[in-house]
């Protein structure tokens, strides 16, 4: 897609207040209004981000993760995935949001190569995953257990750190409803 007009990315921060990478999503908003951006808003604690722009997803990844290296002097990855996209990624699960058993997942990547690779690696080793399309894989993983999970292990081994992020179904929900709210 060539930008020409405004479009609405979701940003999804790799990483973010875990392991020791802490960083205050005020911060972070701060930091990213500093691009050609607009309508900047942070979600939750855990590196959701809206914002507006002209540029193309691909000039988006790029110039946030400089700008996240630069400002918090960490390896930032994100995915980005425009506003029409996810809406259409999350019409698609197949998973409740709310369930009392289990927690529904989506796994977003950026490389469709990676997420192929990640879903034949997923259901080799037992997990339930379902492609929601080249960038994004659902799956589910019962309460308490998600770490321990086919799907959830995988998603934290060192050949995915670069190129994929995991969100809870609602948090993905909720990200969706903020665009709903951009000036």
């Amino acid at each position: 897609m060539t930008a020409l007009e405004d479009v609405d990315y979701a940003v999804f921060l790799r990483g973010v207040n875990v392991a020791g990478t802490t960083m205050k999503m005020a911060d972070v908003k701060h930091a990213l209004a500093a691009l050609p951006v607009s309508a900047v808003q942070t979600l939750l604690a855990s590196g959701n981000v809206v914002l507006r722009t002209s540029m193309v997803a691909a000039d988006v990844k790029s110039q946030v993760e400089v700008r996240l290296r630069a400002t918090f002097g960490y390896d930032a990855w994100v995915v980005v995935v425009d506003r029409e996209r996810l809406g259409q990624l999350l019409d698609a699960c197949p998973y409740p949001a709310d369930d009392a058993a289990v927690h529904s997942y989506v796994t977003l990547f950026s490389s469709e190569e990676a997420q192929q690779s990640w879903v034949a690696e997923a259901t080799a080793g037992g997990a339930d995953a379902v492609a929601l399309g080249p960038e994004a894989v659902a799956w589910q993983a019962p309460v308490g257990e998600t770490l321990g999970s086919p799907a959830g292990r995988l998603t934290m081994g060192r050949e995915y750190k670069a190129v994929c992020t995991t969100r809870n179904l609602r948090t993905l929900q909720k990200v969706r409803e903020a665009f709903s709210q951009m000036s």
